[in-house]
């Protein structure tokens, strides 16, 4: 890896979303305005309370899946990527160089949504705010690192979109959100254990009821970053020059 190139990589990205107002419109304001909606419907109550932190962490995951999927697919399409590689510049500087762009997107995105649940909309969570924060970040991280995997397999934009029901769909079903894990068939219950969203709803839930993070709670979020950093470099090794 070359930190200069991965750093030029980075910043290219970062002007490219700066122009882009519908994607930031995507990534900053439809999480917003899911979690408000959801305040709405449970007014604010109980049920918000107990579910509005897991969803905290799907929406980001959810999010940031499609938009890196979707992005960094298209400058493979368009012929960008295949002049990068031409050039003294690695498959990892160019994967890390998307990811630290699209990580610091997930920061704002993951403060903004983190603090209008709880300051806006009345999210009632145990555990500080800032591991909040933390676990959310991770998860829009991983979803990142899942939709930069996903870019590197699919060969058009239509096929990228159609991962999500292979990459997202069986996470959010078996991850403990519909029900817990532990009620699971033990089967699925199998299955879960390998899932990294499965760890990062178990973080959710935790902070959302204790007031210090427990040990668990940070090996949860370890885990969650190990998948990511592993989704990142199965991307490096089956990402192509172009498309046919």
């Amino acid at each position: 890896m070359n930190f200069r190139m991965t750093y030029a990589t980075a910043v290219r990205v970062l002007k490219q979303l700066h122009h882009d107002k519908r994607t930031l419109g995507l990534l900053f304001a439809v999480p917003c305005l899911l979690v408000g909606l959801l305040a709405w419907i449970y007014d604010g109550g109980i049920v918000f309370d107990q579910i509005g932190a897991p969803l905290l962490g799907i929406f980001p995951f959810i999010m940031m899946f499609v938009v890196t999927s979707v992005t960094t697919l298209r400058e493979r399409t368009s012929g960008t990527l295949e002049r990068l590689l031409s050039m003294p510049v690695g498959k990892l500087d160019i994967l890390f160089g998307y990811a630290i762009a699209f990580g610091v997107v997930a920061i704002v995105q993951a403060v903004l949504v983190s603090s209008l649940a709880v300051y806006a909309f009345g999210l009632d969570i145990i555990g500080p705010q800032w591991f909040l924060i933390l676990v959310a970040l991770a998860d829009a991280i991983l979803g990142m690192a899942l939709g930069l995997c996903a870019s590197a397999l699919a060969r058009t934009e239509f096929q990228a979109v159609q991962f999500m029901p292979a990459f997202v769909l069986p996470q959010v079903l078996l991850c403990g959100l519909v029900i817990p894990v532990s009620q699971l068939p033990a089967i699925l219950e199998a299955i879960a254990a390998f899932l990294p969203l499965t760890y990062a709803i178990e973080a959710m839930q935790l902070v959302s009821r204790e007031s210090t993070p427990s040990v668990e709670a940070f090996q949860d979020l370890l885990i969650v970053l190990a998948f990511a950093v592993g989704a990142i470099l199965l991307g490096a090794v089956t990402l192509r020059r172009k498309t046919k």
